[in-house]
Formats: structure tokens, C-alpha cells, sequence
């Protein structure tokens, strides 16, 4: 028990020094702005964040997510909880419970400032899809 504690206190230490090091300079996000729906224009894609806690996910490619999510489009769906909440490492972490990623289970979703998060699961690589907030629904 004690070694899966300090398993996950290492994880979100190296999940928060890659955020910081792939964020560059953002505009804080208060956690209570952050439910919504997220879309991207250019593919349809769309990520909700619930005020639950909850996020869907529909029409994202898995290369979108993640370097070992395999190809195609996926669609999941989990609990959401907001990381740092400071500007120079913000993202969401999602914690998929069900849908198409192929055993990967954990997706950083980073946040540009109030109203656009994006996807970037390969810290050398570019960002792989922006979304920009629409309607609440």
C-alpha cells in the first residue's frame, strides 16, 4: 500500500514538472471556470467537463491523446480534476473509465487560459489538438 502511494505522489510530481516544462507561459484558470464543452473547429472533436467532476470525450483521434492509443477516432469517458492551478502548469487530468483507448486510462488535457485546453501527449512533439470552449451545456 504504502509503495502505491509514493507511486502516485511520483507520478503527479513528473505529470506536473511535464506540464510545466510543455505550457510555457499560460494565463491562470480558476478550477470553477472550467466545466463546459470544448470543441475543436477544425475537427469536430469535443471534450465536456462536467461540474460533477465527469468528462466525455467524442470524435477525438487517438493520436490526439496519446502516443499508444493505436488509430482512429475514440470516444471515453471518466472523472476529471483539475492539477497545480497555477500558470505556469495547468491541465486537467482525465481518468478514463470506459471507452477506446486501449488500456490507457490517464489523458493530460492542458489549459491555454480561461476558454482553450489542449492536447499534447508527446512532450517533444507539437500540440496535437486545440479546443476552444463553446456553450455550457
Amino acid at each position: 500500500m504504502i509503495r502505491k502511494r509514493t507511486g502516485g505522489r511520483w507520478l503527479c510530481a513528473v505529470l506536473a514538472a511535464s506540464a510545466a516544462l510543455t505550457t510555457g507561459c499560460t494565463e491562470s484558470v480558476d478550477a470553477a471556470e472550467l466545466p463546459g464543452v470544448y470543441c475543436s473547429s477544425e475537427t469536430g472533436g469535443e471534450i465536456e467537463l462536467g461540474s460533477d467532476g465527469t468528462f466525455s470525450a467524442t470524435g477525438i483521434s487517438a493520436d490526439d491523446v496519446s502516443m499508444s492509443a493505436g488509430a482512429g477516432i475514440v470516444e471515453f469517458s471518466g472523472t476529471w480534476d483539475f492539477l497545480c492551478a497555477k500558470a505556469d502548469c495547468d491541465f486537467v487530468y482525465l481518468t478514463a473509465d470506459d471507452g477506446d483507448l486501449g488500456g490507457e486510462s490517464d489523458v493530460q488535457l492542458y489549459t491555454k487560459g480561461p476558454g482553450t485546453v489542449y492536447l499534447h501527449p508527446d512532450p517533444d512533439g507539437p500540440v496535437t489538438l486545440e479546443l476552444d470552449k463553446g456553450d455550457t451545456r
